[in-house]
């Protein structure tokens, strides 16, 4: 079994001779991984993309977030001595992720766009632009290890926990797999931050981002609104016999599990948001163990492993990226679909969110949850 560091990217050929594209997003983690790469000897080309207008997003005319973004990018680039480019994907990047975004929450989702944006712009247009360039591989920031068995390249849980984005990641295809590179995956955050003062990069105490890049205070209704104008149509909270308990002012400002700002008082027992009724435009509200679910339905699987239909498979689970992994059992099905089993059931899952299937430290791949075929509330 073959684990790559930061120093070996497991090319034969010399360091000078291979030329590696390395993705970068202004931040701490990619101009680390570009720096190291620089200094391990090889031939370092940095792409930055430039995804969107913040500007447009908020609101708010010539305000563009990114920009600092791509400056910080190229100064690192000038420091340690290696071309870059920036790429506007604005048009590519609007289409796949942010117009998906706005949608998923029509339907009564709770979308994951980070998801959207490496499966349909960073590993895919990009590791085209890569190979156009001459890369031998791909290199990103990401805190994953990618690790070689038996010739293929299998996708694993970053060594520092805290930091690991391998769920972020699970729609990776293989033959993407095989020209990417995560140098940072066996680092932590800590030792990262420390390559950065050692080179002298003036981005090295800069903080990591937290919120979707376009949508920069949180306020994803407010960005939905903007872009789909009648987003916010009201209508009635129901409990889950389908009697009428109040308005909404749109379910794009409720998701599932919540329990504050539910727009209705009068009830000594705590509620919760147990389901969205895109199709009838309502809230379902109901006690918490009407969250409880066992089975959940995932469709679009990306499986990385051997694919078996209709026999279970032991595995562990994620549907929310920072959650510890449940013990499952998971049957795939024709269709790209699965039918998971939880060993314990789980409060809170919500359509449009991702499950992530591991075998211990290893990523078998992962899809899309989708709403249950009948509603809660009755007719």
């Amino acid at each position: 079994m073959q684990h790559l560091n930061w120093t070996d990217l497991g090319f034969p050929a010399p360091s000078k001779n291979t030329r590696v594209v390395v993705a970068m997003s202004g931040g701490v983690d990619s101009s680390v991984t570009a720096s190291l790469l620089a200094e391990a000897g090889y031939d370092v080309v940095g792409i930055t993309l430039q995804l969107y207008d913040h500007g447009m997003a908020v609101g708010k005319s010539k305000a563009c977030c990114a920009g600092q973004d791509i400056y910080d990018a190229a100064q690192v680039a000038e420091k340690m001595g290696f071309p870059h480019y920036v790429l506007d994907y604005e048009s590519v990047f609007k289409q796949q992720v942010i117009d998906d975004f706005a949608d998923s929450y029509l339907r009564g989702e709770t979308p994951i766009p980070c998801i959207q944006c490496n499966q349909q712009v960073k590993f895919k247009d990009l590791l085209h632009t890569a190979r156009d360039l001459g890369g031998q591989c791909l290199v990103t920031g990401h805190y994953v290890q990618r690790v070689v068995q038996n010739g293929h390249a299998q996708l694993h849980q970053a060594v520092d926990p805290s930091k690991d984005q391998s769920y972020f990641l699970f729609a990776t295809k293989q033959d993407e797999l095989d020209y990417l590179r995560f140098p940072l995956g066996g680092l932590t955050k800590d030792e990262t931050r420390a390559h950065a003062h050692r080179f002298g990069l003036s981005i090295a105490d800069k903080p990591d981002s937290q919120d979707i890049c376009f949508v920069p205070n949180g306020n994803y209704a407010e960005i939905v609104k903007k872009l789909r104008p009648g987003a916010s149509l009201p209508g009635n909270i129901v409990d889950v016999h389908g009697d009428i308990l109040g308005q909404h002012p749109g379910i794009i400002h409720y998701t599932i599990g919540q329990r504050k700002g539910l727009g209705i008082g009068g009830h000594t027992d705590p509620l919760y948001v147990v389901e969205l009724n895109e199709t009838k435009n309502e809230v379902i509200i109901g006690p918490k163990e009407y969250l409880s679910q066992k089975t959940i339905y995932v469709d679009r699987v990306n499986w990385l492993g051997d694919s078996i239909c209709n026999v279970p498979i032991s595995c562990t689970i994620k549907i929310r990226s920072s959650q510890t992994p449940m013990k499952a059992s998971l049957v795939l099905r024709e269709g790209h679909k699965a039918e998971v089993t939880l060993e314990t059931p789980e409060y809170g899952v919500s359509p449009g969110q991702a499950a992530v299937f591991y075998d211990g430290k290893t990523v078998l791949g992962g899809g899309w949850i989708t709403k249950p075929n009948k509603s809660l509330a009755s007719s």
